[in-house]
Formats: C-alpha cells, structure tokens, sequence
C-alpha cells in the first residue's frame, strides 16, 4: 500500500492526514494530526451475523497515557475499562456516522481510535471524529460520507475555529460540529446563556471549516479510496407484497385512543396475529429446507413490518395530528413537583406526558469533588450529575447494569444544561451531586432531567443564577416534492424512533445553555436550524415559568444539608492552624463537631451538621489565625512583666508590649502599680514595626471607650 498525505491549514495550525504507513491490513486506516496531537483511526468489517435485523456499528475511542508521557493511576499500571471523556467521544463519534449508511447493512463494523500523542493544547475528541470518517471514507465499507468534524468556541464575542486548551478558558461556548456537503448532521454544545441569533453566527462559521475538513478527506479518497461495497437487498419483494397488506390493521392499532401502553399493545397483538396468519411456523417433520426458508421470510417480514410502521406513523402525522392526539406545536401536560423526599437535601419531580424525571440533589464539601484524571492536568469539579435509566420506566424486564453510553451522555447533557447557571464557588462553595433516576420514559427523559434537575437545586437552596428547562424538537422531512418538513414539539418515543430529528435545547430565558442534535436523515440546513431555535425558546420559557411556579426562589439549605462556612487565614498560619502532627485541627474538630478543610492559598472550608457547630468552629479558627491589626481594640492578657513595661497576649500566641508610659494617663513609677501577670487588660494596638513587633496602648484603649460613652 503506498503512502498519500493531505494536509489543510486551519486555525492557524496544519491539519494532516496520512494514509498507508501503519495498521495496512485494516480496511482503511489513517494518522490525523494537529499542532503535536495524533489520533488513529481504523474501521474493519465483517459478514453479519446470522440472525442479526440490526446494523452493528461499533465505535471505540481511547486516549493511551502514554500519548501525554503520563502512567495510570492507581495500582495497576495498565489502561482498564473507559472513562467518562472517552465514552462521550464514542458517542460524538458514532451519532453523525451512523445514519450514512446504507438501510439494511447489517455487516459488523468497528471503529478504533487511538490517542497516540497529545501536545497539551490541541484536543484530540474532535480529531478521533475526523479520523474515523477519514478511514471510512477511504476502506470499501458503504459508507455514504465523508463527513467533517470542528470545535468552535467564543472569546469576546469573536470565534474561534479549532481553540486550544489555553483559549477553552477564556471561551464562553464549547460547540462540536459535525457535517458533511450536504448539511450539518450533529451538533453538541455547552455554553454560557449565548441568545439564538449569536448561536446561529456560531453555527455557519463553523460549517464553513466543517466543509473544508470535508474537502480534505475527498482529496484522500481520490488518491486512495477502495471500491465500495454493495449491499443485498435484506427483504425480498415477495414479502414486501404480502406485508403491504398489513398497513390497514396496523394504522388502526397505531391510533388506538390511550396511552403508550394502549397502542403499544395494540400494535403487538396486529402484529402477532398477522405474522401468525401469513407466516405460520411449519410442522416438525416439514425438513430443514422449509425450516430455513421460513425462518428467513420471517425475519424479513418483522424488517418490513418495522419499515411499513415507520411509512404509516408518518403518514398519520402528515395528515395532522400525532398518535397522540396533540398539535405540532403542542407540549404534553408538565407537572412540577418539589420537596418530595423527606431528609434528602433536594428533590424534584418533573413530569411531561408519560416521561417523569425523580432528581435529587446532595450538597458537599471540597472532600465530595469528582477528581477527573485523564491526558489533561489533573481536576475536580464541584457540580455532576449522574442518570439512571431503570428498565421498568418502559414497562420492561430486562438485565439490570451500571450505566452504559447512553445513561452517561444523557447525564452529561442535564448536567451541560445547568453548569453555566450555577452559582460561583465564593457565593456557593458546595460540591453539589444531582441524581436523575427516570420513572417513566416516553421521549426526552434528558430534557426532564435538566428540568427536574433545576427543580431539585432550587429546592435544596442552590441560588441559581437563571431558571433552565429544556425541550426537544424532532422533524418529519418532506418526502417528496410540494410539502413541508413538520416540526413537533416535544416528541415522544415512536416520533423519536421514525423521525427524522431529535433536536434537544436547553437554555434561560436569555439564551442557550447546551444543544445536542442526533439525525436520521442526512443533514440539516440552516433555515431547518433557526426554526427548530425558534420552537425550542417558546416551548422552553413556557417550561420556565411552570418551574417557577413551583419553586419561586431558592428553598432555605435542609437541616440534614452540611453548614459550609469559609475564613481566609495567611498562608503562614496553615502550619500553626493544623498545629504538630495535626494536632491543633484535630483537637478542634473533635471538641467543635466541624470538619476543616485547608487550601493552600489560606482558604479554610468548615462544614458541619446541626446548628452552631460549624459556627463555633468559625469562631475558634479565626481566634487561632487572627491577624492583629493597628487601631484595633483586644482584650489581652499580661503574660509577663518588665521594668520597662508587660508582654500582654492579645490573640494566641501573638505578644505586644505595652510601654510604661502607656499603661495610663498619668505618671507610672512602677509597671506592676498597674499591671500584673495573668491579669486581663484592654489595649489598643498602636504600631507594628517592619519586624512585626506590636506596640500596644492600655492608655489609648483607655481614651477611646471614655469617647465612645460620650
């Protein structure tokens, strides 16, 4: 295999990918690199395997330590299971390739991404994804791109194309695009309250580069690109005719009256009984042949039936009114619902239709922050939120595990949706864990996340600085000429499953918080982007105000929710704060019931459950580290006596002296007339000298409380 490379300048950095040097005996396989970052991307396929109705895409992303000169942590020294960064690049990955394949393709195909250097600035996520269109695009699987991937951010208002790692902290939006000629077929953002007219000028900056990525790797493929593959047909006309048949019964069970329930039963039992009645099972001693033969029409009649279901909830929504009886435009009744758990910290119950989000929010200390570790510097964050997607929120039976994919990026996305409304650390400094366990489950149950998410910290004494609430859009395209795409308001389950569009907006109502976009269709125009904005804020400040409603303003913290007060002490007083083998801090926490937590800046974090605890803490840490300070008023007492004046302790383990000539207004022969070991005097602190040696005044405290009685 000969080598090719093509290169691009983008960002004011060359993007290159090079074909035909490593990994020659996958299908197609290419070296993306940006600044001194490099990604691989491979893709294989393989016969489907025998059973199989559905297409086996598997996507793989993983980011080797060693790419960054780092080891894994921990005890064993080896790269185990992936993290939550690289699951969210999969699905980054595997949501804009996968309709851009052929329908009924059912061969297995996976794609691997490496991490194989990382300079420290240039992201790799975004790379991985125009790795795997780039091996794609160039191997003889069908696949009917390519597509191109960018990350636009905003600092000051202007974009940015490709920003670095330094720039992310300067930028209010972090947008991931993906598309190809034809369209934009992902989008994923987060950003700060950004109004939809701004996100739109987002939006077309980056397709221009998207299309320019695209360019690049069509440049590869004229150089190197295999034939591709063509599919078999995976039903026959002979069943296609005899399921043609079917479409009556079946539009009269998809509009049965009722709930999910209702017409999914419905459904079910047409179906059983056409099945039975058209593809009756043979008899035992009907020979394998037969066997075979029926066995194969059945499976390709359970694919037309899927198809025809698909054809006939279209219809049905073209003709004006969804299986559910509502308008286009129309939301599902919302109930919002606060304050249900007793105990926990916060609770909300948001419920739309038949999709019902349970959050609960927990409050926490800096010793609660998620510690991420990855190719990056090491850091922690104080606001996460986790989803869990129960089987029987769909009525179902199923094996019940830890999170997958789809429960960490529907967390990511709630948890997206409420990070720029959060308040800042000096004016809330919790670690806040929010946990959305799905009741029901029929369309979005992310979005009720994000809104029964901003219930619950609301409920639990979060000072948000907005309210946030969410909805999604989907979108039946025109299927021929002389009609319209139609868009829905908040889609439920069948209409995200046969739709064309699930496009879900989270924001304020000043602007948009997080964006993500999955398509079965090849991609999105920007006419069909600003419409579903449009949709989107209507419905969503409609959400706004119903959370309000319920939860006006932030609740007062729960009596089970830590006290969290904070100090600032100098940094050279950590040392006498935590006191000889920590003996100091330890005696404090065990006499007040605080737990102290020390930063290195001089920041003390003092949490406590139950009244006055964390307050008595406050007060005996500031007593233990106070500074003392000129013009300032102490109560002290004389630790020893001079002839030239007494040491008086004014704070712990800080002296001043008190000069003869001011320990009272008049003549003082002799300093104990005045004054005497142990006693406790007030003083008055006059001067601190460049040694920071203290001078005190009991004359001058004097004067001062004879002025204040006047």
């Amino acid at each position: 295999m000969a080598e090719h490379r093509v290169e691009l300048e983008i960002g004011g950095r060359t993007l290159s990918i090079e074909t035909g040097k490593i990994a020659k005996q996958a299908d197609g396989a290419v070296l993306v690199q940006y600044g001194e970052t490099v990604v691989l991307g491979t893709a294989v396929h393989a016969e489907p395997r025998e059973g199989i109705d559905f297409f086996p895409l598997t996507v793989d992303y993983r980011e080797k330590l060693t790419a960054a000169g780092k080891f894994p942590g921990g005890f064993r020294k080896r790269e185990g299971a992936p993290n939550q960064k690289e699951i969210l690049t999969m699905r980054n990955i595997d949501r804009p390739i996968r309709p851009l394949f052929p329908k009924g393709y059912f061969d297995e195909v996976q794609i691997q991404c490496w991490v194989l250097a990382y300079d420290g600035q240039n992201e790799p996520d975004v790379l991985a994804g125009i790795a795997a269109s780039a091996a794609l695009s160039i191997s003889s699987v069908p696949f009917q791109g390519p597509v191109g991937n960018v990350r636009v951010g905003r600092i000051e208002d202007d974009f940015v194309i490709m920003p670095t790692v330094a720039q992310d902290e300067y930028s209010d939006l972090d947008m991931l695009l993906c598309g190809h000629n034809d369209g934009l077929n992902m989008i994923e953002v987060g950003s700060y309250e950004i109004p939809e007219d701004e996100m739109l000028k987002a939006i077309e900056f980056g397709y221009e580069h998207v299309k320019q990525v695209v360019g690049l790797i069509d440049e590869l493929v004229a150089k190197c690109g295999k034939e591709k593959i063509t599919p078999e047909p995976n039903i026959s006309d002979e069943v296609r005719e005899i399921v043609a048949k079917f479409a009556d019964p079946l539009r009269a069970a998809k509009t049965t009256e009722g709930d999910k329930a209702l017409r999914s039963t419905a459904v079910k039992e047409a179906t059983k009984k056409f099945l039975e009645e058209n593809f009756p099972e043979p008899a035992e001693d009907a020979g394998v042949g037969v066997f075979n033969k029926w066995k194969n029409d059945f499976k390709m009649a359970k694919n037309a039936i899927h198809d025809l279901e698909e054809d006939i909830t279209r219809v049905i929504i073209r003709s004006g009114s969804r299986t559910d009886g509502r308008s286009f435009d129309e939301l599902r009744d919302i109930g919002c619902e606060t304050g249900l758990l007793p105990r926990v910290h916060g609770s909300g119950l948001f419920s739309r239709g038949e999709t019902q989000a349970l959050v609960t929010a927990t409050l926490g200390t800096t010793k609660n922050e998620q510690i991420v570790d990855g190719l990056g510097e090491e850091y922690s964050e104080k606001f996460y939120l986790h989803y869990n997607f129960p089987p029987f929120s769909v009525g179902e039976a199923k094996r019940i595990m830890g999170p997958g994919r789809r429960e960490i990026g529907h967390g990511m996305l709630a948890q997206k949706a409420l990070m720029p409304v959060m308040p800042e650390v000096e004016d809330f400094p919790y670690t806040v864990r929010l946990v959305s366990d799905i009741m029901e489950s029929n369309g979005s149950s992310s979005m009720a996340s994000a809104c029964g998410g901003c219930l619950a910290l609301l409920n639990a004494g979060v000072p948000l600085t907005a309210t946030v609430a969410g909805i999604s859009i989907g979108m039946i395209q025109a299927d021929e000429d002389g009609q319209e795409d139609i868009f829905l308001t908040d889609i439920q389950g069948e209409e995200d499953h046969f739709g064309d569009m699930d496009f879900k907006v989270t924001g304020s109502r000043e602007g948009i918080t997080a964006i993500q976009l999955d398509l079965k269709i090849r991609g999105l125009n920007m006419e069909q982007i600003a419409k579903t904005f449009e949709l989107a804020k209507k419905n969503r400040i409609e959400i706004i105000e119903k959370i309000e409603a319920a939860q006006p303003e932030p609740a007062e913290l729960s009596q089970y929710a830590p006290r969290l007060l904070s100090t600032k002490i100098h940094p050279d007083k950590i040392g006498k704060l935590i006191g000889p083998g920590g003996k100091t801090i330890r005696g404090l926490e065990a006499d007040t019931g605080a737990t102290i937590e020390i930063e290195e800046d001089g920041t003390v974090l003092i949490s406590a459950v139950g009244g006055g605890k964390a307050e008595k803490a406050l007060e005996e840490v500031e007593k233990l580290c106070e500074e003392v300070k000129v013009g300032q008023l102490y109560n002290g007492t004389v630790s020893s006596v001079r002839d030239f004046g007494a040491f008086i302790e004014v704070i712990p383990g800080q002296d001043g002296l008190c000069h003869i000539s001011e320990l009272a207004d008049g003549f003082v022969e002799n300093v104990q007339d005045v004054v005497k070991v142990g006693d406790k005097v007030r003083v008055k602190v006059i001067n601190i000298d460049e040694q920071g040696r203290v001078k005190l005044s009991r004359k001058a405290a004097m004067l001062d409380e004879q002025e204040a009685t006047k």
